[in-house]
């Protein structure tokens, strides 16, 4: 079924695991193999270009190789026969050295490491564009007054610059965690039977080299069959990428929600509406991204109990991967861009943020009263005598700020003047620019040093 891959799906990453493009990072390897042995001198060197030649994935029954792969047990074994003759039905000689010294993994695995190697580099860059998307809503909304809220409850004002960067700062581990898993994990599966490359004898190591430059894929110490921390990296890096892309979706509709209404995504014909109700405006793309980072962390687990496999080559959970570790790479990056789509077309209503912060009727200012009166007499005090008068506003129904003015402790230590400034919420902001300043300069410097030098 593939009617919902709009919805929950990136279009660019869907391509690089499409059936045929599966089947062609596989082929690449053939044809590679090819070469580097031809190469190193040790299959005959008109050989390589026959190979390579029916290296094409639109020569190949997908029907037929799916349906040989449930009895052979791996797509790599009906893939090699079908590979091997149509090279003989051209150069029969040539057909002798195909897959020569491989194994069915080496296949697989660096097939998937090609496809790997393309999708990371696409959410990389879409990583890239959330970065600047939300740069630009930390710089528009960095002095918005907002109600910071702790444990779903208002608590003190911030700004919505300040909630954005945070999310930015996140952003920018994950670019930094990706950039290092691509380089750490993305290498050559290749080391025959298991993984001695017995087959090419005292040359294994000349072919391997050589197919490491034909893909451009780094050639790690040994092979790594049994060994998937790589690939279960790429999932667990992938998984805390998308449970922040759930945080974010889930402030987001927490702002979306109508006893809020300060935040809202793009409206537009036929988005966010409902089959019976006219008036909603649902938070369409913090759905979709909700659900990925609700099933992503069970897949990861998936990857994670895969790792443990049996001596030179897994029974299962090598098979475990196949699936799953593609649907990670999917759901991630079909949250991850139609998030920053919608981001970057957010709906701010400043006027609603302000309005909200004054349902409280000033409570959410308690706590800058009583900082500032406990420069006057202990703190516990101080938090006692405002906690006392919190609860006198809230029984009587009246703000905050009267309650307090009409209290003689409070008229003996604290004058009008100095109750109006703490009352006022750009006031009591801490350092809440300090760190939007930080945030967006880190955020600039990795941008810059991702930037290609001029020849």
């Amino acid at each position: 079924m593939n009617l919902l891959d709009p919805l929950f799906r990136s279009q660019a990453v869907e391509k690089v695991f499409s059936n045929r493009a599966t089947l062609q990072a596989m082929l690449d390897f053939e044809g590679a193999l090819a070469r580097a042995e031809a190469r190193a001198g040790f299959i005959p060197a008109s050989a390589a270009p026959a190979i390579e030649a029916k290296c094409r994935a639109e020569l190949y029954d997908m029907t037929v190789l799916a349906r040989s792969a449930a009895s052979a047990g791996n797509l790599a074994i009906p893939l090699v026969k079908q590979l091997t003759l149509l090279v003989a039905k051209k150069d029969k000689d040539a057909a002798r050295y195909v897959h020569w010294g491989a194994t069915s993994q080496d296949t697989i695995d660096t097939g998937r490491v090609l496809q790997l190697r393309q999708a990371l580099a696409l959410i990389s860059s879409e990583l890239d564009l959330f970065a600047v998307v939300l740069g630009e809503l930390v710089h528009k909304n960095r002095a918005t007054l907002v109600v910071a809220r702790t444990w779903m409850q208002q608590a003190l004002p911030t700004t919505f610059g300040l909630k954005a960067a945070g999310w930015l700062d996140a952003i920018d581990r994950h670019r930094t965690r990706l950039a290092e898993t691509q380089e750490r994990c993305l290498v050559l599966q290749f080391g025959g039977a298991v993984g001695t490359m017995a087959a090419l004898g005292a040359r294994g190591l000349d072919v391997a080299a050589n197919l490491s430059k034909e893909l451009q894929l780094p050639l790690p110490e040994l092979p790594w069959h049994s060994h998937r921390d790589r690939m279960a990296e790429v999932a667990t890096t992938l998984g805390l990428c998308c449970g922040t892309l759930g945080k974010i979706a889930r402030d987001i509709s927490l702002h979306t929600q109508t006893e809020v209404g300060e935040v809202f995504e793009p409206s537009a014909d036929g988005r966010g509406g409902s089959s019976t109700m006219p008036h909603k405006r649902n938070p369409v793309t913090c759905a979709v991204v909700l659900s990925a980072a609700a099933r992503v962390p069970a897949l990861v687990s998936a990857m994670l109990g895969a790792m443990v496999q049996e001596q030179e080559r897994g029974l299962g959970g090598w098979h475990a991967e196949w699936e799953t570790l593609p649907e990670i790479v999917r759901l991630t990056a079909g949250a991850l861009h139609h998030l920053t789509t919608t981001v970057s077309e957010l709906e701010i209503d400043q006027e609603r943020m302000r309005q909200n912060l004054g349902i409280t009727h000033g409570l959410i200012f308690a706590e800058a009263v009583a900082m500032a009166l406990a420069e006057k007499m202990p703190r516990s005090e101080a938090h006692e005598l405002v906690q006392l008068a919190c609860r006198r506003a809230q029984s009587s129904r009246r703000d905050l700020r009267s309650v307090l003015a009409q209290d003689a402790i409070m008229k003996a230590n604290l004058s009008d003047a100095e109750l109006d400034r703490l009352f006022t919420p750009a006031n009591y902001l801490g350092v809440a620019d300090q760190f939007i300043d930080r945030v967006l300069a880190s955020s600039t410097e990795r941008r810059d040093q991702k930037k290609p030098r001029k020849k």
